[in-house]
């Protein structure tokens, strides 16, 4: 079986200049799609489409050196956000100041090709390090963008053979700040990545060194985005069903947990999981994780020495006062419970993915 897959790949630095120029031209394109649908909806109460947005764009590309498909590509993408959204003008893209719009270029279906070891796109030959073997992949839709740093990447979505899972086990994920995941087998994800660099990154911001900021907050970024893969992979390997609590992380960005909980990534676990279970035909399920911390996993009664509010997250340890079983760590015996419960759903009957 064949499924989609993004390749992330850096181009080299010394097409910055090239891709920054194309990405001012795609910010003047949207901004005057975005003035073009805003003024059609308070003159006329009509939502353009982007097949009516076609026509108004049509020969731009030649005098601001983009590809004829981009155009498309934008128009389609805005047309999309403002649907998701819910407005009618959405926010302008920036090509200069403080607050600029971090370059984007996108790429139709078969516009860009490998050719010669480098990326052809619109005339022109773009050099990456390509760790994945781009010569053996037919490319579809794809988009050049550019991170904080200044640096370019080549997102590229390709067709890949599926490679069905060996694992025969089961395995229930709880999420937490401290450490980001616990799971029934006694695994863990250390969280707070931000707090370990807490202290460089606030002498740089002091001294607003911003090259030296942007450069910790990659770092952070990228330790954890590292981290959780690595513990995916490994789940997804190992595993045949795997489920994880349906835990409320915008809720919860709300509160006093909001640096930690944002910190934990649990929105990026939760994304990679479900990827990589339906690459590898592996059962992913979100279940309901209410009171799984206070319920003991050995006899599933809710004793009166279980932890429980606020007041009861300082307690890591505790025996149940019903069976007398220990629990030496409260995060697996959650994780326990969320198994648990996803065996009851499987029981059922759940949804295909």
């Amino acid at each position: 079986m064949k499924c989609t897959k993004t390749l992330k790949l850096r181009v080299k630095d010394k097409h910055a200049a090239a891709l920054g120029q194309q990405a001012k031209a795609v910010n003047f394109v949207w901004n005057y799609i975005n003035e073009l649908s805003s003024r059609a909806i308070k003159e006329r109460g009509r939502f353009l489409s982007a097949f009516d947005i076609h026509p108004y764009t049509k020969g731009a590309n030649k005098e601001l050196g983009l590809h004829s498909q981009t155009l498309q590509c934008i128009a389609k993408e805005y047309v999309t956000r403002r649907v998701q959204f819910k407005k009618s003008r959405l926010n302008w893209r920036k090509s200069g100041g403080a607050k600029r719009s971090l370059g984007w270029i996108p790429i139709n279906t078969g516009a860009a090709k490998w050719k010669y070891g480098q990326v052809f796109f619109n005339g022109h030959y773009y050099s990456v390090w390509d760790s994945y073997g781009l010569s053996q992949y037919q490319f579809r839709t794809a988009s050049f963008n550019e991170d904080a740093q200044g640096r370019w990447y080549f997102n590229v979505v390709v067709e890949v053979d599926t490679q069905p899972s060996s694992g025969k086990a089961s395995v229930g994920i709880d999420l937490g700040c401290k450490e980001a995941a616990t799971d029934s087998n006694g695994d863990k994800v250390i969280g707070r990545q931000y707090r370990k660099l807490e202290q460089q990154l606030g002498i740089a911001q002091r001294a607003n060194n911003k090259h030296r900021v942007k450069a910790i907050h990659a770092k952070i970024r990228n330790r954890r985005k590292d981290d959780l893969h690595k513990y995916s992979r490994q789940l997804v390997n190992n595993n045949a069903a795997i489920f994880v609590g349906n835990v409320n992380s915008l809720a919860m960005t709300k509160t006093k947990l909001a640096k930690s909980v944002l910190d934990a990534g649990w929105g990026m676990l939760k994304t990679m999981l479900e990827y990589k279970c339906a690459h590898a035909g592996v059962v992913f399920e979100e279940v309901n994780e209410s009171y799984t911390t206070q319920t003991c996993s050995s006899c599933g009664d809710i004793p009166a020495s279980s932890p429980k509010g606020r007041a009861g997250l300082r307690i890591r340890e505790w025996t149940c006062s019903s069976c007398g079983a220990t629990h030496d760590d409260r995060d697996i015996n959650a994780a326990k419970n969320i198994l648990a419960v996803g065996h009851g759903r499987l029981a059922v009957g759940i949804h295909l993915l």
